[in-house]
């Protein structure tokens, strides 16, 4: 079966050693992943020809402190003209505002699987990714050009992505928004180490 969305409630009903197939920018929340590695369901990825364009019905939602506001608004103008949705959660102007707010509204949509991946912007992106990355089950990268882009994708699963307006022209921004949405995760051997951050997350939280 193929899902936008496996829970701990989708696992619950499988028979041990099932396997559910997920489209490949499917959302896994943690509890799922965790519930079948207790029953021995096996989570595999869908393979599509259409995987990095699959995900553009799904929304990206995008915040910024006073420091990103300028871009921000440049991105969020990309991704509508690129055909994805695009929600803006704040601020709405250079007037200065604190960037853990934003930040942390963005890590919450994701967490919480109303969106499919956060983009936010302050003027290093150092600050807003230390915040993203408070939030269980968010795993924030902040990217400079194409490869770190590509790598946080392929190899640490990066739900949300963190940028400096200040280190980044517009045109380079958009370029890693453009090569870190449509990058899939690897998988494979990258999946046995996001677990162990996973594990990480979980014990700080008990």
């Amino acid at each position: 079966m193929a899902r936008s969305i496996l829970t701990a409630a989708d696992i619950e009903p499988l028979a041990r050693g099932a396997e559910v197939v997920v489209p490949r920018d499917a959302i896994v929340t943690d509890e799922a992943r965790e519930r079948a590695r207790e029953r021995g369901v096996r989570i595999r990825v869908e393979e599509s020809v259409d995987a990095p364009s699959a995900g553009r019905h799904r929304p990206v939602v995008l915040g910024a402190d006073h420091g990103g506001y300028e871009l921000k608004e440049f991105l969020k103008r990309f991704l509508l003209e690129s055909g994805y949705e695009a929600r803006d959660l704040g601020t709405h102007s250079t007037a200065s505002v604190d960037y853990p707010d934003f930040a942390g509204a963005v890590a919450q949509a994701v967490a919480s699987g109303a969106a499919w991946r956060g983009i936010v912007i302050d003027s290093t992106g150092i600050g807003s990714a230390m915040a993203a990355n408070k939030v269980p089950g968010v795993r924030a990268a902040q990217c400079y050009d194409r490869a770190t882009a590509r790598n946080s994708r392929e190899h640490n699963d990066a739900n949300v992505l963190s940028l400096g307006a200040r280190l980044l022209t517009p045109e380079q921004a958009r370029e890693i928004v453009r090569v870190w949405l449509e990058t899939d995760f690897a998988g494979g051997r990258h999946q046995r180490r996001v677990d162990k951050i996973t594990a990480i997350e979980r014990a700080a939280r008990s």
